[in-house]
């Protein structure tokens, strides 16, 4: 949603509470997903509408946790969240929204100065050229108003399909699948898809979960990562899919 800031994130589960498969929207990968041996219709998909059905109701509250104010500064926040928590990338945010709120006023930034105020999110190098070079692309062929469309997104520097898809999702209410490092965890363990690759990922869960659903499910299911299904040992005990998990046993 435009405008809404959004809260910080908890380390604690937020409050509990207690689909049809859609084709991919157009402009989704079309690589060979391999998903779990069987195919939408079948026992797989029906899962999935469950396991989504579920994890929307057990986290009411999950949502994108990166501060923004407008599409434009959480395509920059999504773009210093690479390799970085969002709890950190909203510490920097304010300081540099502040200096540079506007993409004209981010394209004529400093990068030496862009680098000093974003090095704590890491690769601040490479980030700093990203969101320079976003800005100037915005500026120059977007002036009027924020791009809306996969496809000019994704031709932005610094914007891959995640990015991509954050925007679109929350600023946009475009159904959307995001796969961060939680949401491609949580989905192999619970055997909905044996891929590793991201934009895999994607074309796989587009199959499965209904097209409304989407960009809810993906919250969810971060959401899920942190609380519950943690990287190193998951609660198998206190998981509100467990009945449905793959992993349930291991």
């Amino acid at each position: 949603m435009p405008g809404a800031k959004q809260g910080k994130p908890s380390d604690k589960a937020p409050r509990s509470r207690g689909v049809k498969p859609a084709a991919p929207r157009p402009g989704a990968p079309q690589a060979s997903a391999r998903v779990s041996n069987t195919t939408p219709g079948s026992s797989l998909a029906d899962r999935a509408r469950d396991i989504a059905r579920i994890l929307i109701a057990h986290y009411p509250d999950a949502r994108c946790m990166l501060d923004h104010k407008n599409p434009f500064q959480l395509l920059v926040a999504t773009i210093l969240a690479a390799q970085c928590t969002d709890e950190r990338v909203n510490t920097v945010t304010p300081a540099l929204f502040a200096r540079f709120p506007t993409p004209g006023s981010m394209a004529s930034a400093g990068i030496e100065e862009l680098e000093g105020l974003i090095r704590s999110t890491g690769f601040y190098h490479n980030k700093a050229k990203s969101i320079k070079g976003a800005a100037e692309a915005l500026t120059r062929r977007f002036p009027k108003h924020f791009p809306d469309r996969m496809e000019d997104l994704l031709s932005l520097p610094g914007v891959g399909r995640k990015t991509a898809n954050v925007i679109l999702g929350v600023c946009f209410a475009t159904p959307a699948i995001i796969v961060d490092t939680h949401v491609r965890r949580v989905v192999q363990r619970l055997g909905l898809v044996t891929d590793d690759d991201p934009d895999r990922i994607e074309t796989a869960l587009a199959r499965l979960v209904p097209e409304g659903t989407r960009t809810a499910f993906s919250h969810a299911v971060t959401f899920h990562g942190r609380a519950c299904c943690a990287a190193r040992k998951p609660d198998h005990d206190a998981c509100p899919v467990r009945a449905l998990c793959d992993s349930r046993d291991t």
